[in-house]
């Protein structure tokens, strides 16, 4: 995917998790830099909100295959950067019935420590010990590029970062409920601010701004 020419922004105010930021197609949040892809969280007052930042999707979706992200990681507590996925057509219902796919997600008073996930009706938000959600540290993931990747075929999903694997979830002949993922999804980045998990000790003001920056995006598929 030419992350240049390729994605679409979405623009808009928080997503559902008692975030603080509001997405926007500002140059100052989203923009092309040196041929990379950089979201940008800002502290700054607009439409109500305190917060500027981010949230992107891919034009394309896509049934299986393998996705692979090459980023690094925004630093600072109170940021929530995401690397991930829903179905396009909402084929179950809404969230999160028709499911959604966490490649990354990332907090930053947790810094290094990487969740990948899975939701589904079944199991939905707080997810620890529903065997849905795996961890892996990457001490250097704010520092440096790591590629966040997903394997994603018919009967199971395997989410690795620089190819070792840290969270598999597997169809074993279960129902829709815990396996709406024979659809269609699109790849959405950002980063929050704030919210539930994001949030959870507080936002520290000087960090910002603050970026997650991405070399690629490639999606490999079977034709």
């Amino acid at each position: 995917i030419r992350i240049d020419k390729e994605l679409n922004w979405v623009t808009g105010g928080g997503w559902g998790n008692n975030e603080l930021q509001y997405y926007t197609n500002a140059p100052s949040n989203v923009r092309i830099k040196n041929g990379k892809l950089i979201i940008e969280a800002r502290k700054e007052s607009f439409r109500g909100s305190e917060y500027t930042s981010a949230r992107i999707k891919t034009k394309n979706s896509w049934k299986y295959g393998r996705f692979e992200i090459r980023a690094k990681l925004p630093q600072g507590r109170g940021t929530w950067c995401a690397l991930w996925a829903l179905p396009t057509d909402w084929t179950y219902g809404p969230w999160p019935y028709s499911g959604e796919i966490d490649i990354l997600e990332h907090v930053g008073f947790n810094e290094g420590e990487i969740v990948g996930s899975v939701h589904t009706i079944a199991k939905a938000g707080d997810l620890y010990g529903t065997g849905q959600q795996g961890t892996i540290k990457i001490p250097n993931a704010c520092k440096e590029f790591n590629n966040y990747i997903l394997e994603w075929n018919e009967n199971e999903i395997n989410v690795l970062v620089n190819n070792k694997s840290f969270f598999k979830y597997s169809r074993r002949n279960q129902p829709w409920q815990r396996w709406p993922f024979d659809q269609r999804f699109h790849l959405l980045l950002n980063i929050a601010v704030g919210g539930w998990w994001g949030g959870a000790k507080g936002v520290d003001n000087d960090v910002f701004p603050t970026q997650m920056e991405i070399d690629y995006v490639r999606v490999y598929t079977q034709k």
